[in-house]
């Protein structure tokens, strides 16, 4: 073998053993998303800097976690980053949908895998409406 055939050949034995293992991991469930932990907070909807969940189809992400304004005084919560890669979600009311903007996947008010590439749910948590106070918890 010359050298020109020699690094050919290592070239296209790496290319493939990088793609092989892009595969496995991928296959292996491409999860590198957390979900938060013993969820506890509270935010003042009269405040500015949550002024986006007075209106219907508002959301914000704080504390690992995306809250949508759903309808009047409804409010629903689940983990802001996606399970597929860990990107940040973002709530779509026309589509009443969680949607990944880094592979499209997407999931339902509940958290529920609805597209792919994701395949785990997302973590959701309670909301609780008292007055102005919106409780998230685990």
């Amino acid at each position: 073998m010359d050298r020109k055939e020699f690094f050919r050949q290592s070239f296209i034995g790496l290319a493939v053993l990088g793609t092989t293992a892009g595969i496995a991991q991928c296959l292996g469930g491409c999860s590198s998303s957390t979900a938060p932990a013993n969820v506890d907070f509270t935010l003042d909807l009269s405040a500015s800097e949550n002024a986006v969940l007075r209106t219907v189809g508002g959301f914000l992400r704080t504390n690992g976690v995306i809250v949508a304004c759903v309808a009047q005084d409804t409010y629903i919560a689940v983990q802001s980053s996606c399970t597929h890669e860990g990107a940040t979600l973002s709530w779509q009311q026309n589509n009443n949908r969680f949607h990944c903007p880094e592979h499209g996947a997407t999931f339902s008010r509940s958290g529920a895998v609805t597209n792919g590439p994701a395949r785990d749910k997302l973590v959701s948590y309670t909301t609780t409406l008292n007055g102005t106070m919106l409780r998230v918890t685990s």
